[in-house]
């Protein structure tokens, strides 16, 4: 709890093809509407700075608290997708609330993160945020990390605030 990042560093290997990271309940702490992201790295670097191209997209809905709908939206998210040439840590949950009752869950896939070609990734999430309203989210985000080195680490983190609470695991669930 209260940490400004959660760093996976052993296990992610060649040993199977596909890892699963599952973050249940991740709640910020003193920031409204921060985003939950990610950033790799390769060998012992220790800087997250990979170049990451990727599409962002979501469905949402807003509903005020006596239950009148106020918002509701799916669409392409601009703000959150990279082009080659970001470097920077990929939103893969945004705009969650900081309530006490508020938290997002996020399922990452990192795709033969040893191979020697570009490393492909997929989530999908689901936050809710209350305060004024009652807002419900679900993302899906895609791309790859453009680095033909191995991925041996992992960073989640919020852009602003910290890791208040939560449960990051991590699977390896395919071996060809």
């Amino acid at each position: 709890t209260a940490v400004s990042t959660v760093d996976v560093t052993l296990g992610i290997d060649s040993l199977y093809d596909v890892y699963e990271f599952h973050c249940i309940g991740i709640h910020p702490s003193g920031t409204s509407l921060p985003n939950f992201e990610f950033q790799v790295d390769t060998g012992t670097n220790t800087n997250y700075n990979q170049t990451i191209t990727s599409t962002y997209f979501q469905a949402q809905s807003n509903y005020t608290a006596d239950g009148a709908g106020n918002y509701a939206a799916i669409g392409y998210s601009t703000g959150e997708h990279q082009k080659n040439s970001d470097q920077a840590f990929q939103k893969i949950a945004h705009g969650m609330g900081d309530e006490n009752n508020d938290s997002a869950s996020v399922i990452l896939k990192l795709y033969a993160p040893s191979s020697a070609y570009v490393k492909h990734f997929t989530s999908v999430s689901q936050m809710n945020h209350h305060n004024n309203s009652i807002y419900s989210g679900n993302t899906y985000c895609s791309g790859y990390i453009n680095t033909t080195a191995a991925i041996t680490r992992i960073r989640f983190q919020f852009g602003v605030g910290n890791i208040d609470a939560g449960k990051i695991s991590m699977y390896g669930v395919a071996k060809s």
